[in-house]
């Protein structure tokens, strides 16, 4: 996916945003998992796709800029877990 190390310039893409929140997601979701269960996992995700995202993507510090940043890792949240499912097993199925 990348040809070198994670840079500034690649934080500030939705690439980037995304591939770092399913990264960090991934490698720490088992403490909240394990504690909270799955539906706490989704909103870690977010947690951790809002604070990226006001970090090296924000939008502007009116009251338009936070609600689309806050819109934008929405967005990022929806690809990182989409994503990471797609890529770890495309053929499960899921049933209730």
């Amino acid at each position: 996916m990348f040809n070198g190390f994670m840079t500034l310039d690649i934080l500030t893409t939705f690439a980037g945003l995304t591939a770092t929140t399913m990264l960090i997601v991934q490698f720490s979701k088992f403490l909240i998992k394990n504690r909270w269960g799955d539906s706490w996992v989704r909103i870690y995700s977010f947690l951790i796709a809002l604070i990226l995202t006001f970090i090296f993507a924000k939008q502007g510090n009116n009251p338009q800029g936070i609600a689309l940043t806050i819109i934008n890792a929405i967005m990022i949240t929806l690809s990182a877990t989409g994503g990471y499912e797609m890529l770890s097993d495309p053929l499960a199925k899921k049933s209730k």
